[in-house]
């Protein structure tokens, strides 16, 4: 879809903004933010230093997920000054959907975090919303996906009850997000643009709950999507069949990962505020691998739309991090067989094998290991950007100056040859065929 056909989309039948941001400001001359999940105080730090200029995190309650690291009161303070000090927001979820016995937990969850200067709360359920509403006039509030908001309408009503931002479902084609901002003036629209999609409706899904007893609307999901799973027959029961097989397992719900990166300049010209990342759950490299690619192809077009072109190397660094495949989802319409495979797998081509530290006093780079290494080892140094440094590992040594052959998780060594990596930069290996 080129640039004028979202134009026409987005004012076919369009009535007169709500107020706020002219017609003008919702065709491209808003640059979209780049939100980045931060599932502790590490993954934090590794958004901002690849580019993030937004956060989204969660505290120890009432988040969808309770299972991720997530932040004490203490934690969230210091989450919001080190972000705020870096000049990058921070959103808090908010977002489970409350029981009547919640609530009064929910109240003093509520007073707790009053003092912390979030510059937004994410919440889905229409009761937390009023309460936050009425609790924190001008506290600002985002609407989650959970909400499930698939029409110009909805985003509306959510505007007229406070809301500042809304999360479109995933389910939402391209042209009808255009014609979603056209209609609702200064309201904010937040949409994914990389990372998991759940098999349910944007996300509202029972299969926990009643597999597990887990319940994933309470930030409590266990993921049984991605379970192994096979036929049993009835008659013949102990006799499984499997549905699909390879070397990882049978999957029958697994959806391949969204990644729209080939589409950023019709999303951006579409009118949306913001492009979001999912993984809270995922791990630093996954962060840094993703946030680094959309914050250089973003920056690349709007630097000069006119001259801006794919750059086929962005993609080449997408499939170097763990994913299931990647698909456009719902963008372009609504996917094909070919386009929404759920047969899917994990492709893990790379390994994520260390995280810098800093430059060390007698020379090198400090690094902390996660995965083992040793001499010989073929490595990449990576960075923000595309860009990577190969280099083979030659010596190392402990933090005393003892020289190394081998290093293990969660031990700090010196790499002497490496100079030039900054703080957060991180160290990978390409998976041998063996490992």
């Amino acid at each position: 879809m080129t640039g004028k056909d979202l134009e026409r989309a987005a004012g076919e039948g369009a009535t007169a903004p709500a107020g706020g941001a002219g017609q003008g400001e919702r065709q491209g001359r808003v640059k979209p933010e780049l939100l980045a999940p931060a599932g502790n105080m590490e993954k934090l730090k590794v958004a901002i230093r690849y580019g993030a200029d937004a956060v989204y995190l969660g505290g120890k309650s009432f988040g969808l997920r309770n299972l991720a690291g997530n932040f004490s009161l203490t934690e969230l303070s210091h989450a919001v000054d080190y972000a705020h000090r870096h000049g990058v927001k921070v959103y808090l979820t908010v977002n489970a959907f409350a029981d009547n016995g919640d609530l009064a937990e929910l109240e003093r969850y509520l007073e707790e975090i009053r003092e912390i200067p979030f510059d937004a709360l994410i919440a889905a359920d229409p009761g937390v919303v009023a309460l936050i509403a009425e609790r924190y006039p001008g506290r600002e509030i985002h609407l989650s996906t959970q909400a499930n908001t698939t029409n110009w309408r909805s985003a509306r009503f959510w505007q007229a009850q406070g809301v500042k931002r809304v999360n479109l479902a995933r389910e939402m084609p391209l042209e009808q997000i255009a014609e979603t901002a056209a209609h609702c003036g200064d309201l904010e629209l937040e949409v994914f643009v990389h990372g998991a999609m759940c098999i349910s409706y944007s996300g509202r899904c029972l299969l926990s709950l009643a597999m597990t007893g887990r319940d994933a609307n309470k930030g409590e999901c266990t993921q049984p999507c991605r379970w192994n799973y096979a036929i049993v027959e009835e008659s013949r029961p102990g006799e499984y069949f499997p549905i699909h097989e390879d070397e990882s397992g049978s999957f029958i719900f697994n959806s391949k990962d969204l990644c729209l990166i080939e589409h950023l300049p019709e999303l951006v010209q579409s009118g949306v505020h913001s492009l979001k990342i999912e993984g809270r759950m995922k791990g630093i490299y996954y962060a840094a691998s993703v946030i680094r690619i959309y914050r250089e192809a973003l920056d690349s077009y709007w630097a000069d739309p006119e001259k801006y072109r794919m750059n086929p190397a962005w993609l080449e660094e997408l499939a170097k991090i763990s994913h299931r495949g990647y698909t456009t989802g719902f963008l372009l319409g609504k996917p094909r067989d070919v386009d929404h495979e759920y047969f899917s797998r994990y492709v893990r081509n790379f390994e994520f094998v260390a995280l810098v530290e800093g430059e060390a006093k007698g020379g090198g780079t400090l690094v902390t290991v996660r995965n083992r290494l040793q001499l010989g080892d073929a490595l990449e140094l990576i960075g923000q950007g595309t860009s990577f440094t190969r280099f083979i590992l030659q010596a190392m040594e402990d933090e005393d100056g003892v020289p190394l052959q081998v290093a293990h998780p969660n031990q700090r060594v010196v790499l002497k040859e490496l100079t030039g990596a900054g703080e957060y930069d991180l160290i990978r290996r390409e998976k041998s065929e063996k490992s």
